[in-house]
């Protein structure tokens, strides 16, 4: 059974090309599957499976407490699986198809207001190369709306200052340009004269475009670390996450009236109802605007 999961996820880093998080995410949820069907079902090929083992796991799942969220994503791993198994010859039949996937509940997500994300720009101190690198990730972040993976894996030659864009690899190695504003650019070109020298001088050569201390690519743990620093200096009270710029972004942007085909574009995203979830945030923010100010609210 080992083999076949080891085929699998093979399968999806090679032939689909899906990225390092989410074959991370495959593998975790299929191999407590498979040792649920092991250990309790007593199974010794996938070829024995059956819908109600499958219905069993996820009853053992819920038992734990997992979310519905959590549930939805199981099923669509093993769904992908046994679709796999089923092409590989490996089995006859597909276990999964008849399985009903749980309605997700589905939560805004947090965003900073306009005040609290000129806070957090202003933070960052420009007296060093810490203060210069953080000062241009964030306003790269929030100008463009990435994700903070596809903010740390940037080389200096995707930036095309002249053009003003950014060139990054999103999810699925999908390549898309993305327009970086006069401002970025500036903390940007700030950073490359005065402070990326600093990190990289005495350490190997590296086209990497933010360094760490050591002279290596920043990772997202570091990254991380410094976004909570920043909003404690910010006095920003609200809980952060690494998306929150990248919610931020979108949400400011569908406020001030921008197409949200355009914004799907520039996030990046395959579906644009994952877009549409910041229409639901901007609505929310317009009510409370409404409440607070209008008269007769």
């Amino acid at each position: 059974m080992e083999d076949q999961l080891r085929d699998f996820i093979h399968f999806l880093t090679v032939e689909k090309g899906l990225a390092k998080n989410t074959l991370i995410s495959y593998e975790r949820d299929l191999k407590s599957y498979m040792a649920y069907s092991r250990n309790v079902e007593q199974l010794t090929s996938w070829n024995e499976c059956r819908r109600v083992h499958i219905i069993h796991f996820l009853s053992h799942l819920k038992d734990q407490g997992k979310s519905s969220k959590t549930l939805a994503r199981h099923i669509a791993s093993i769904r992908s699986f046994h679709q796999f198994l089923i092409r590989e010859k490996v089995c006859d039949q597909d276990p999964s198809v008849h399985i009903e996937t749980p309605q997700a509940e589905r939560s805004l997500p947090k965003v900073l207001s306009m005040e609290e994300v000129e806070a957090l720009l202003e933070a960052p101190k420009l007296k060093d190369e810490y203060g210069l690198r953080d000062k241009a990730m964030l306003e790269l972040l929030y100008a463009t709306g990435m994700r903070v993976s596809e903010l740390i894996n940037l080389d200096v030659g995707d930036i095309h200052a002249t053009m003003g864009f950014v060139r990054c690899i999103g999810k699925g190695n999908k390549e898309r340009i993305i327009p970086i504003g006069k401002t970025a650019l500036h903390a940007i070109e700030q950073y490359l004269n005065k402070g990326r020298g600093k990190f990289a001088s005495g350490s190997k050569k590296t086209e990497s475009l933010f360094l760490n201390h050591h002279g290596n690519r920043l990772t997202r743990q570091g990254f991380w670390k410094i976004l909570k620093k920043l909003a404690k200096d910010a006095r920003i009270e609200k809980e952060l996450t690494p998306h929150t710029l990248r919610h931020s972004f979108a949400t400011h942007l569908l406020m001030n009236g921008a197409d949200l085909r355009a914004v799907q574009e520039m996030l990046g995203h395959a579906d644009i109802s994952t877009t549409q979830i910041y229409t639901h945030v901007t609505n929310v923010r317009l009510k409370e605007v409404y409440s607070k100010f209008h008269p007769r609210a």
